[in-house]
């Protein structure tokens, strides 16, 4: 598994968090030394904080959601549970 920038995958954030959907958000490193992926988990409650962005309604998810940049993780590659679609993250639109 090579996970790509903004492909959206459903991760297990373990004890302290629940299993939520992320958007990958590292480069794409078919040689990295270790098997991490760094994400931002997305949030269905929007606070209203410059440290979200607006992802809007993405046809694989049931509401309007938001990626929280101050939840950004790196995650092994066992926590991905499953690949739920992409996101333009250059431009905040779905593609």
């Amino acid at each position: 598994m090579s996970p790509i920038a903004g492909e959206l995958y459903l991760i297990d954030l373990g004890i302290v968090g629940k299993v939520r959907p992320a958007v990958v958000i590292s480069r794409e490193d078919l040689d990295a030394p270790r098997t991490l992926t760094i994400c931002a988990p997305l949030t269905t409650e929007n606070r209203g904080s410059d440290y979200e962005v607006a992802l809007g309604k993405l046809k694989f998810l049931d509401q309007e959601s938001w990626v929280n940049i101050q939840g950004v993780t790196s995650l092994g590659h066992e926590k991905l549970i499953r690949r739920l679609g992409t996101a333009d993250i250059s431009t905040n639109g779905a593609a």
